[in-house]
């Protein structure tokens, strides 16, 4: 079963632990397009996978009933397992409850969770999306499509992206979204949520202040289930990777990392 991993690797000073980042719902490994070279010039080997029905990945398109907590996260072990060295897990929005749910059951160096799936689900999230967006929540419900949920460039810039963000950007990254499991919507509900309690790997937990999908309260109650402090990045909307101002996200990283020893 063939996993597409995107990979940039450092020309000089390379650290010796890699980073594996892993894509939210209903993107693919390219979301990573400025983090992998960024972190490679910083002297990490970076590497980014697309989960299984995604982008290049085996069974492309066919994801509605895919367990993110049993699915994604064996596709997570797959990718690691392709590493000489074990990564730390960086993980976004989605693929940060499938970092949380590897960590259940999987020690790893350090583990970053990127504006993360809240450990108490994604509940506040659908409430609020039901009372603003009542039609696309019945056709999402309707379809078992959560693609119904970005149906729109305007949905994608209101949930995802700051109202600066340009709308050439926001019209390129709309034709990016691939389909998505609706198992993995009422796993992050209520059906399988995480267990930080089983979590013995150090986590770094990073915020937006403007995320329109989970809230900074929500981000601290993680960050305060693995034993830290969230850091919230101002002005930042919830796909922090692809904002205008990454770069300020990515160094924070990086401050970590090297705070650990990485």
């Amino acid at each position: 079963m063939q996993l597409e991993i995107i990979t940039s690797k450092p020309e000089r000073d390379k650290k010796p632990t890699p980073l594996l980042f892993v894509h939210g719902m209903c993107h693919s490994a390219s979301c990573w397009e400025n983090f992998l070279p960024y972190f490679a010039r910083h002297g990490y080997e970076s590497h980014a996978v697309s989960l299984r029905g995604h982008c290049k990945s085996y069974g492309s398109g066919k994801v509605k009933w895919s367990s993110a907590s049993r699915d994604y996260v064996a596709d997570l072990e797959r990718a690691v397992g392709t590493l000489d060295t074990p990564p730390v897990l960086i993980g976004h929005s989605m693929g940060g409850y499938v970092v949380q749910k590897y960590l259940e059951t999987h020690d790893s160096p350090a583990a970053v969770l990127l504006a993360s799936i809240p450990v108490n689900g994604s509940g506040w999230f659908a409430l609020r999306y039901i009372r603003r967006h009542p039609v696309q929540a019945l056709k999402y419900m309707l379809l078992f499509d959560p693609g119904q949920l970005l149906a729109t460039p305007q949905l994608l810039k209101e949930l995802v992206f700051s109202p600066s963000m340009p709308d050439s950007d926001i019209a390129k990254y709309f034709e990016k979204l691939q389909p998505e499991s609706y198992l993995m919507t009422l796993e992050t509900l209520f059906v399988s949520l995480p267990k930080p309690r089983k979590v013995k790997t150090p986590v770094c937990v990073i915020a937006a202040e403007n995320d329109a999908m989970f809230s900074t309260g929500e981000e601290q109650a993680t960050a305060l289930a693995y034993n830290t402090v969230a850091d919230i990045v101002p002005g930042m909307a919830h796909g922090m990777m692809l904002e205008p101002e990454w770069q300020s996200v990515a160094d924070r990283i990086i401050a970590w990392l090297n705070g650990k020893g990485f």
